[in-house]
C-alpha cells in the first residue's frame, strides 16, 4: 500500500493531482451519458442489493443481511454486475438500456481492482457483439475528443495510443497462437492444457483444475503482457468454456461470440452475443456451480427469476460491461486505481483501522 494510501481520508488534503483526475472523472461520465443519449438509451437505476449473485467461479459477491417488517432476515448481496436485472428488461421489451453502477467483488483489491468500482454496462437488442464493438469505438472518440485530444491519440504510460478507428481484432485462438506458440481452441482438453502449461515450465497445472483456470494461467503469462499497447485491440471469438452467458458462434459450436477490449496494457470491456436459450444457459449455470464447488466456494441457488426471464423470451441481443474506473485511468494517465477515486478501498482499510486502534 502507498504512501499515500497510508494517510486514509488524509490522502485528499492538498492533492491537486487527484482533484484533477476527478474533475475530468466528471467530464467522462458527462460525455459517456451524451454518448448513449444521442443512440438513443435509457439509463436504468438497477438495485444494487439482490437477492442472488452471479455463478462466475472466481467473483465473490459481498454478503449484506436484511430483514423484513417481521425480523426474518435474508441473506442478500451487493450485485457484481447489474447483468440480470438488464436481460429481464430486455425480456420485457426495452431494446437499448444502460446502467452506470457501483459493483461490489470482495477480496478484489489491487493496482487496477477496487471492491467498489464503477461498471458501465449497455445492452442492445436485435444486434451482435460487432455493433458492440463499434459503439465502443464510438464512445471512445467522443471522450477523447470532449477532452481536447481531437486526433484522437493519448498517452497513457509513457506511450502514445491510437484510437482512431477501426481497431485491431484478434480471436482468441490467433493471439494464442501468435504471442504463446500454442494452438488452443474449444477442443482442446484439460489433459491437452495441462500439457501445454507444463510446457511453459507451469508445474503447478494440475489435470482437477477448472478449464478457465488452466487456459488463464498460460493466457496471462504468455498472452496478454505481448499484447498491443499503441493500439486498442479486440480479443474475440473464446472457447466455449468461457462463455457461461454467451452465444455460440454459427458453424462453431466449440466458440462463443465474446470479446474482451484491451488499451495501454488495460482491460476495459468484456462483451457477449446474448446467450437465449433458457435450458442451454440453465445447463451452463449449474456448470459453473460445479466450478464453484470444485474451487472451495460459496455455492448459490439458480437464479430462477433469470431463467424465467429467458423462458419469456429475450431477443437476440448483445451486452457488454466497460469498467469506468479503468477507462478514467486511460484518460488521465493514471497507474492504479485508487488514483481516480475519491475513497478508494485501501483509504477506507486505513480508516476502519485507525477507528479501531483508537478504541483499543
Amino acid at each position: 500500500m502507498s504512501g499515500e494510501m497510508g494517510a486514509g481520508w488524509k490522502r485528499l488534503l492538498g492533492n491537486a493531482k487527484l482533484k484533477k483526475r476527478l474533475t475530468l472523472r466528471a467530464q467522462i461520465v458527462s460525455s459517456v451519458r451524451a454518448f448513449f443519449e444521442s443512440e438513443g438509451f435509457l439509463e436504468i437505476d438497477v438495485p444494487v442489493l439482490v437477492p442472488l449473485p452471479g455463478m462466475e467461479p472466481h467473483l465473490e459477491p459481498v454478503q449484506v443481511a436484511v430483514h423484513d417488517r417481521r425480523g426474518h432476515v435474508f441473506p442478500f448481496y451487493l450485485h457484481t454486475s447489474p447483468e440480470y436485472a438488464l436481460k429481464k428488461l430486455l425480456a420485457a421489451g426495452f431494446d437499448r438500456i444502460y446502467a452506470l453502477t457501483h459493483a461490489f467483488r470482495d477480496g478484489e483489491v489491487s493496482q487496477t481492482h477496487n471492491l467498489e468500482f464503477t461498471l458501465l454496462e449497455w445492452y442492445r437488442a436485435g444486434v451482435d457483439y460487432n455493433q458492440l464493438m463499434r459503439d465502443c469505438e464510438k464512445l471512445f472518440a467522443l471522450v477523447a475528443e470532449n477532452l481536447g485530444h481531437e486526433e484522437l491519440r493519448i498517452r497513457y504510460r509513457g506511450l502514445e495510443i491510437d484510437l482512431r478507428p477501426p481497431w485491431p481484432r484478434l480471436t482468441m485462438r490467433q493471439a494464442v497462437q501468435r504471442f504463446a506458440s500454442v494452438d488452443i481452441s474449444g477442443q482442446t482438453t484439460v489433459e491437452e492444457l495441462v500439457a501445454i502449461a507444463h510446457g511453459k515450465g507451469y508445474h503447478e497445472a494440475r489435470p482437477d483444475w477448472p478449464w478457465e483456470d488452466l487456459f488463464y494461467l498460460i493466457f496471462l503469462n504468455e498472452v496478454e503482457p505481448r499484447l498491443p499497447r499503441d493500439r486498442p485491440v479486440f480479443l474475440t471469438e473464446y472457447p466455449v468454456q468461457m462463455g457461461a452467458l454467451a452465444r455460440r458462434k454459427s458453424g462453431d459450436p466449440v466458440t462463443v461470440e465474446r470479446f474482451e477490449l484491451y488499451v495501454g496494457g488495460l482491460e476495459l470491456a468484456n462483451a457477449f452475443s446474448e446467450l437465449t436459450d433458457p435450458v442451454e444457459q440453465r445447463e451452463r449455470l449449474l456448470r459453473e456451480r460445479e466450478e464453484r464447488h470444485l474451487l472451495g466456494r460459496t455455492i448459490y441457488p439458480v437464479d430462477e427469476s433469470f431463467l424465467e426471464a429467458l423462458e419469456t423470451g429475450l431477443p437476440p441481443a448483445a451486452g457488454i460491461a466497460l469498467g469506468l474506473d479503468r477507462l478514467v485511468m486511460l484518460f488521465t494517465d493514471a497507474e492504479r486505481i485508487e488514483d481516480v477515486l475519491a475513497f478508494p478501498t485501501g483509504a477506507l482499510f486505513e480508516d476502519w483501522n485507525k477507528s479501531c486502534q483508537k478504541e483499543n
